[in-house]
């Protein structure tokens, strides 16, 4: 058993303010996706039936019930 002060305090590294923006970005974005194709049901993507059926069809590959 290590001593009392042999023992090293835990380091954390520090992330930067770029990476954890990206990080946050690419969560939000994936967020929307995930929306758009499961729950929007052409609500927001009103651009067309070809933008309508991508997203049904998105939905039924990823299982997620539409109808």
């Amino acid at each position: 058993m290590p001593k009392a002060d042999s023992v090293k305090p835990l380091v954390i590294p520090a992330i930067s303010t770029r990476l954890l923006l990206t990080a946050a970005g690419v969560v939000i974005l994936l967020l929307a996706l995930a929306y758009l194709v499961a729950f929007d049901q052409g609500a927001l993507s009103r651009s067309g039936m070809y933008m309508h059926e991508l997203m049904h069809d998105g939905r039924h590959l990823l299982g997620v019930p539409c109808h």
